[in-house]
């Protein structure tokens, strides 16, 4: 890689943490980083919990965090509704994750904006359809991120990326875009650490929202071999991480030195 980055944007699912164990090392890397004064943010499209939840789960694992050092496509989306100035919106998420919408009107009456998140179990048609003839009478469309699908313990689940496209479809208009991997994320998480995203090196199991989604936004970008990592993707694919490593563990040798 060119010079060290001056901040890091880290993955959550599949390059903290698998399911529910850590990445081996995982929090001596963060812990690494910490001491050697780089900032950085955990940056994940998980939209089904709270900051303060994940900051939570983080902690539970060894790696001590609190909402501020979460980024969620949540922020991005209220900054891109202050800057608009849009004041109520609806809020596909479940209801202990509407904290992050507190400075705006939360109402499922003449919303001047549809957010779609990640409503797992709680998705109904009638909230599908719901959302469907807000955006069909002129609300804002914001799609928190496009994900197709996570992994659970279980398996494979369906994800928000799904209604996302269901509602595009039906309505005919194309959803804005606030999580990975949009360029308003990766502005706005760089931001909260005062960077550019040229400053930044983005840390991420997922060609599709890490890795093209950090290049194309400007900043650095390194593909872990955990979590949904596939080598026959990458060999197949035009998206060329700057670096590829094992794991989030190995980065404090290579770019600390």
């Amino acid at each position: 890689m060119r010079k060290s980055p001056s901040g890091l944007l880290l993955d959550l699912d599949g390059t903290v943490w698998d399911e529910d164990a850590l990445i081996p090392g995982a929090d001596r890397a963060v812990e690494a980083f910490r001491r050697a004064g780089v900032p950085l943010r955990f940056v994940t499209n998980i939209t089904r919990v709270s900051r303060t939840t994940l900051a939570g789960w983080l902690t539970e694992f060894g790696v001590p965090a609190t909402g501020d050092d979460i980024f969620t496509p949540p922020l991005a989306a209220a900054a891109w509704l202050r800057r608009r100035g849009i004041g109520r919106v609806f809020v596909c998420l479940p209801e202990h994750t509407h904290v992050e919408f507190n400075e705006f009107t939360v109402s499922d009456v003449h919303p001047d904006a549809v957010v779609i998140g990640d409503l797992g179990a709680a998705w109904t048609y009638e909230i599908l359809n719901e959302a469907f003839n807000f955006i069909l009478n002129g609300a804002e469309f914001l799609a928190l991120h496009r994900n197709r699908y996570w992994k659970t313990g279980g398996g494979l689940a369906v994800d928000a990326g799904a209604f996302v496209a269901a509602l595009e479809y039906a309505s005919g208009r194309t959803a804005t875009l606030v999580g990975k991997p949009s360029q308003a994320l990766f502005d706005a998480a760089a931001a909260s650490m005062g960077l550019l995203p040229a400053d930044v090196a983005m840390v991420g199991d997922t060609l599709e929202s890490d890795i093209a989604g950090a290049k194309e936004a400007g900043c650095r970008a390194i593909l872990v071999r955990t979590g949904k990592f596939d080598v026959d993707e990458l060999a197949g694919s035009g998206v060329r991480p700057d670096l590829v490593v094992d794991s989030l563990a190995d980065l404090p040798e290579l770019l600390l030195g």
